[in-house]
């Protein structure tokens, strides 16, 4: 163990104005999830200019997944022990240091270790700003209100990404998919410079042992399962990687159980709220790659679409999830959460019994808009109601193991969910593929990842009424 200073709980440590610290952690958010989907407009010109083969061009997204996911909560409980300050600020600098670097990247592998490196400053980054919502706002109605705008301020750098990464690349280059996180950055690393107070410190240990088997556990269970969208479950590829991370969290379980200052406490999970919302939001994450990654797919592969043009495709449902995320706080704090969670899925169910019905003989308007519509507003009651019950009721201590706890969840879910409803779209359409036209296979395919998202959206209500009764605010 090595002893660390750490910030005292009860320090105030955000000086500036309220809405000024929101501000802050919304655009913190909204960068992070900017940078995961710009990129995928612009992989076809990196892979002309650099040189990148099929294999080696998927690792310009899994560098930068991989590291986000695997390294979450390693991010979280830093947080926690060097102070969310100090990570929020060493976050933006890292992220804002590797967008540079990959925007001026000559080679494969400088792009590639550009994009782990940024996937580390996410990492440093999400739990951060979680944490300064915990930290900042008081429980009730302010938190609430926090917790809204910073799942839209999400849900806006996904929508802003699909567009700008194809306006960036046609009009300028490649390169400015990264090299625009640069001035933004700055700017957002000295606001937090100027809000931001210096607390008081303490002393406390860090569990190494438990820092290296967690992060180690995760980066090569969510390896695997990567490697399952284009392998056999059973190859060499995938099950070691797979079984290896397992052994690896069960280690670190054990290790967490035995130390004194535990890098993930399992105290946390006596707390009804965390333990049950990180289920949900692990089963969630299958609910959100079914809905963005795979209408996408859809609307390229079987209706034809530019990457540019479903891009713009799936607008409509991103703005109608950040109006409805905005908006869900205070009918959270008015009906609950568990009232939230089964309209929501009510919503996804709906939803993608719709969207199953879709072929290539579909118009947008009834076959895509009309059910991404109706999951979006799934989505906007759902998300930012899982995120402030995952993140209730713990002490500022904890703030940010908490959020990069949920984080991890959403983000390993919808790994294993990406790679399983891949599996399950490409094996349904190799057996229609005979028999029908390509588009309509491929259809037949996407139907299928939207019957088991609405199979996983009725497990999420199932589970939905072990959330505790939460006092009306």
């Amino acid at each position: 163990m090595t002893s660390i200073r750490t910030e005292n709980p009860g320090t105030k440590l955000y000086a500036g104005p309220a809405w000024l610290v929101l501000a802050l952690a919304c655009a913190c958010q909204f960068m992070v999830v900017l940078d995961v989907s710009i990129v995928n407009v612009a992989l076809p010109s990196v892979q002309r200019d650099l040189g990148f083969t099929d294999t080696g061009l998927a690792w310009v997204v899994n560098g930068y997944v991989l590291t986000f996911a695997g390294f979450m909560l390693l991010g979280g409980r830093a947080a926690d022990l060097f102070g969310h300050r100090r990570m929020l600020v060493a976050g933006l600098g890292l992220f804002s240091l590797a967008s540079l670097a990959a925007g001026l990247a000559h080679t494969p592998e400088l792009l590639v270790g550009a994009r782990v490196a940024q996937g580390l400053g996410g990492a440093m980054l999400a739990p951060a700003t979680l944490a300064v919502i915990n930290t900042r706002f008081p429980e009730g109605k302010e938190r609430a209100r926090a917790f809204g705008a910073w799942s839209s301020a999400g849900g806006v750098g996904g929508m802003v990404g699909a567009v700008a990464g194809g306006v960036l690349t046609s009009g300028l280059s490649w390169r400015w998919v990264f090299l625009i996180n640069v001035p933004i950055g700055i700017v957002l690393l000295l606001v937090a410079t100027s809000l931001t107070a210096a607390p008081a410190l303490r002393r406390e240990s860090l569990d190494l042992l438990g820092a290296i088997t967690g992060t180690a556990g995760l980066a090569s269970l969510i390896y695997g399962v990567m490697q399952a969208a284009d392998h056999a479950w059973g190859s060499p590829r995938v099950m070691p990687p797979i079984l290896a991370g397992v052994v690896l969290l069960a280690v670190f379980l054990v290790v967490e159980k035995r130390v004194a200052a535990p890098m993930m406490p399992l105290r946390l999970f006596r707390n009804r709220n965390v333990a049950v919302s990180n289920a949900m939001l692990l089963l969630f994450g299958g609910i959100a790659i079914a809905m963005w990654f795979f209408s996408s797919l859809f609307m390229q592969n079987v209706l034809q679409y530019s990457a540019l043009d479903a891009g713009l495709g799936q607008t409509p449902a991103a703005v109608m999830f950040v109006v409805v995320a905005r908006f869900a706080t205070g009918w959270f704090l008015r009906s609950g959460a568990r009232a939230l969670i089964l309209t929501g899925c009510a919503c996804f169910v709906a939803g993608f019994a719709w969207l199953s019905q879709a072929d290539a003989d579909s118009h947008y308007a009834a076959g895509v808009l009309g059910p991404t519509l109706l999951v979006a507003i799934g989505i906007g009651l759902v998300f930012p109601t899982l995120m402030a019950s995952a993140t209730a009721d713990v002490s500022s201590g904890d703030a940010g193991i908490v959020g990069g706890l949920a984080n991890t969840a959403s983000q390993v879910g919808g790994s294993i969910a990406l790679a399983v409803y891949a599996t399950a779209a490409a094996t349904r359409a190799a057996a229609n593929d005979s028999a029908s036209a390509p588009p309509d296979a491929l259809a037949s395919g996407y139907a299928l990842v939207s019957g088991i998202a609405a199979g996983v959206a009725l497990t999420i209500a199932a589970v939905s009424p072990l959330l505790p009764t939460r006092r009306r605010t």
